[in-house]
């Protein structure tokens, strides 16, 4: 259905268009879908018109332009090419006995496995939301923040399916469910959604996968939601492979209760634009966060990460290290806030932002905040940026390596750390081996 736009300020005339293209596709409500999930398309279409697509004179996106993005001509796709296994065997994850796979953000039951094991819902928000899922509603569309966030209120508008994960109660989940999100064609627009939810006792290990079988541009809008519920443990491996030429915006949203934990590995390889807003709500007391990341991009990529750690209950803990390193003309933006609200007080918060660039055009803004208004606390928090040190690229050429193989070795090892914290053998040997070529071909 075709909507009118109205947009406050900036750019309007292409900002617009964009978005009027983009709405142009947005489809009618889902069969056999409950009323609440109607009204909830509906307001985030509504919200779509209110909201103004962001620019660099907005205080968060005031390092990113993402004029590139809204100046071009993106299509929503209705319909998706018919892949086979072999097709996609070089993203498959061996340890995943569990897969959905969405080829431009149409579900692929072909190439899925394991849907229906024991103990586990993974299953399609529209095959769940056909039968009455029960847990749903309490969560989709209300972690994300569409009211607020364009890309957010976007997405939930052409919210006709995505990704379910659902855990029972004290139910350990051995093996990594592997979400593989596959885009192939030039100048589509994809919105992929993800929905986990971890029962009380539970624990899970998720794999969200962004990849391209096309070199051309085309443009990624993904929001997931995570709520790990009392004495849960999640375990989110976020992997943004895709095409050199594409541009990728992603929200993730995640909510936390009593002595829950969650750990984060997020890995930002693709992308000519790429975004990501991570949020983290520690809504229960005892309750654990772990945020590692890391971006590496050379040619004229922008990589921009943006995070928010809310301590609003106490005795809560967040572990933040985000890594980039930057090549030839590119840009790297990290804005990470650890907001301890007030009463949260016994709060454990370190941040630390560490980058490293590779020539002399290539370009980190960086900026760690705390926010701070309880007074029994201990945080902290510190970038760093700087280029090789020239002494041990030194000592390694008298090892006999070139000046280029001693490069390539020390930005491995700098970026290797977060890598190695992936807890998944064939991802984090694919992924090393990704880095490594990434590292050789940056100028």
């Amino acid at each position: 259905m075709s909507t009118p736009v109205a947009i406050a300020g900036g750019t309007a005339t292409a900002a617009g268009d964009f978005l009027k293209r983009l709405l142009k596709g947005q489809t009618q409500a889902l069969e056999r879908a409950p009323d609440w999930f109607t009204r909830l398309r509906s307001a985030a279409v509504d919200r779509v018109g209110a909201l103004k697509v962001p620019s660099m004179r907005d205080e968060e996106w005031r390092f990113t332009d993402i004029a590139p993005l809204t100046g071009r001509a993106f299509e929503p796709v209705q319909t998706a090419p018919t892949l086979s296994q072999a097709d996609i065997t070089r993203f498959n994850i061996e340890e995943a006995t569990h897969r959905l796979v969405f080829v431009d953000g149409v579900f692929a039951p072909a190439l899925s496995a394991g849907v229906d094991g024991p103990g586990l819902q993974v299953t399609t928000l529209a095959q769940a939301l056909a039968v009455r899922t029960p847990g749903i509603e309490a969560h989709l569309g209300i972690h994300a923040g569409y009211q607020d966030q364009l890309f957010s209120a976007l997405n939930t508008a052409f919210l006709r399916d995505g990704a379910l994960v659902m855990v029972p109660p004290e139910t350990a989940v051995a093996e990594p469910v592997h979400l593989l999100f596959i885009a192939t064609r030039k100048d589509g627009a994809y919105h992929p959604r993800c929905l986990v939810s971890a029962a009380p006792g539970s624990a899970v290990t998720v794999v969200e996968d962004y990849v391209a079988l096309t070199d051309e541009a085309y443009f990624t809008n993904a929001v997931t939601e995570i709520v790990v519920a009392d004495n849960a443990r999640v375990t989110h491996v976020r992997v943004q492979r895709e095409s050199g030429a594409a541009f990728h915006i992603g929200r993730c949203a995640v909510s936390l209760g009593r002595a829950a934990a969650y750990r984060s590995v997020a890995v930002a390889l693709g992308a000519r634009i790429s975004r990501l807003d991570h949020c983290v709500t520690q809504a229960g007391s005892g309750s654990e966060c772990t945020l590692d990341a890391l971006a590496l991009i050379g040619g004229k990529q922008i990589a921009d990460t943006h995070s928010v750690i809310d301590h609003g209950q106490a005795h809560g803990t967040s572990r933040q290290l985000h890594k980039c390193i930057v090549g030839a003309a590119a840009q790297a933006v990290f804005n990470g806030k650890v907001l301890v609200r007030r009463g949260a007080q016994k709060t454990d918060s370190a941040q630390s932002s560490r980058n490293l660039l590779l020539s002399p055009k290539a370009r980190v803004d960086t900026k760690p905040q705390l926010e701070i208004f309880a007074d029994d606390v201990k945080c902290a928090h510190g970038a760093t940026v700087g280029q090789l040190d020239a002494d041990q690229v030194f000592y390694l050429q008298s090892r006999g390596l070139s000046e280029a193989a001693a490069k390539s070795l020390l930005s491995y090892a700098f970026g290797a750390e977060i890598i190695d914290r992936i807890p998944i053998t064939t991802l984090k040997a694919r992924l090393g081996e990704a880095v490594l070529a990434n590292i050789a071909g940056t100028p």
